[in-house]
């Protein structure tokens, strides 16, 4: 089968793929935020751990071999371990609707959750007993209802409010991608690396060779080749967990938990394109695989899902440099704009 040609989706966002919808809600004092994926009807899921220094949860329940088949809502959160209770607020949202898997006259919605290392960005962290995470998940999936659910905010939005991109301003970006046979497949990722993703002694992104319609500002071709060791004095000062890249890639074909894990497998090249270095001992790198369930693998689904995987690394790549170009400058972290485009 081939799937070709390609375009970004009319949104150029994950909400290019049929029944997902994203909501995003911040604390301006604290420099922090989430990000709460929601699909209409539970997706099938799975989950690709890569960092050294994850924060995460309910990540088992998507192993292929456990019980849970869909998930009802996936959180990305800055604030370390602290944010890891927006999934306590999704929950509680989703429960109020009658959502969640069946347990006799219960149902309990399934909620995993990644989280990126935001506490020492320059925002007020004082929060004491009452972290403000429960209450911004729940927003955020109010949020997601409304038209800004569709068209969310990318750069300083959600999770990608407080992070940071090696030594410049991070946040959340988004790519998506749709061939001619209408399978869709997009990426939602918030960038927060202990990595750079300049090409060193350039202001090129190093997602530069991915971005489709200017996506990433018209990105300029690096003149030469780069040093395979470059220095990053910034990196000297790095603390293990002080950073992380998570998000969520996703697609409206049907696959099993297995074959969603290997699209999560496949995806993380997009991180080794866009970041260097990735997968840190610093850093605990997360992508959760989502299907929508609205269009089958076709006669040769093993092929499919090789080509399908291939589409959603380079989402990943793009959503990366996409989410560093759309980032404005905070506290003592200077945005990609302001330091080469200024």
């Amino acid at each position: 089968m081939v799937l070709g040609p390609f375009r970004p989706g009319p949104r150029n966002r994950l909400t290019d793929v049929d029944g997902l919808r994203v909501g995003n809600a911040e604390d301006a004092r604290a420099w922090s935020g989430v990000t709460v994926v929601l699909p209409d009807e539970p997706a099938g899921a799975a989950v690709d751990v890569r960092g050294g220094a994850p924060g995460t949860r309910e990540t088992d329940a998507l192993n292929p071999t456990c019980l849970v088949e869909g998930v009802d809502a996936v959180v990305l959160t800055g604030g370390s371990a602290f944010g890891l209770d927006a999934a306590s607020g999704a929950m509680g949202w989703l429960a109020g609707r009658g959502r969640g898997f069946a347990v006799g006259d219960q149902r309990v919605p399934i909620v995993p959750a990644a989280v990126l290392f935001d506490l020492l960005n320059g925002g007020d962290k004082g929060w004491g007993d009452d972290p403000p995470y429960r209450r911004l998940a729940y927003s955020a999936c109010e949020t997601a209802l409304t038209e800004q659910g569709l068209d969310f905010a990318l750069g300083n939005a959600g999770a990608g409010l407080g992070a940071k991109a090696g030594d410049i301003k991070g946040g959340l970006g988004s790519a998506s991608i749709i061939s001619a046979d209408g399978y869709q497949v997009a990426a939602l990722i918030a960038v927060n690396p202990v990595g750079s993703v300049v090409m060193p002694g350039t202001d090129t992104l190093w997602a530069w060779a991915w971005e489709m319609a200017e996506e990433m500002g018209g990105q300029i071709p690096p003149a030469g080749p780069v040093p395979p060791d470059p220095a990053m004095p910034f990196m000297d000062s790095a603390v293990a967990g002080a950073n992380t890249t998570i998000g969520v890639v996703a697609t409206n074909a049907t696959l099993t938990k297995a074959q969603a894990l290997r699209l999560a497998t496949m995806a993380h090249d997009g991180f080794a394109r866009a970041i260097r270095p990735v997968h840190t001992p610093f850093d605990g790198d997360t992508l959760f695989a989502l299907s929508t369930g609205r269009l089958g693998l076709g006669d040769n689904p093993p092929l499919t899902l090789a080509r399908l995987g291939a589409l959603a690394a380079d989402c990943v790549a793009r959503a990366i440099g996409r989410a560093v170009w759309e980032a404005r400058s905070l506290g003592r972290f200077p945005s990609y704009r302001e330091r080469y485009r200024g």
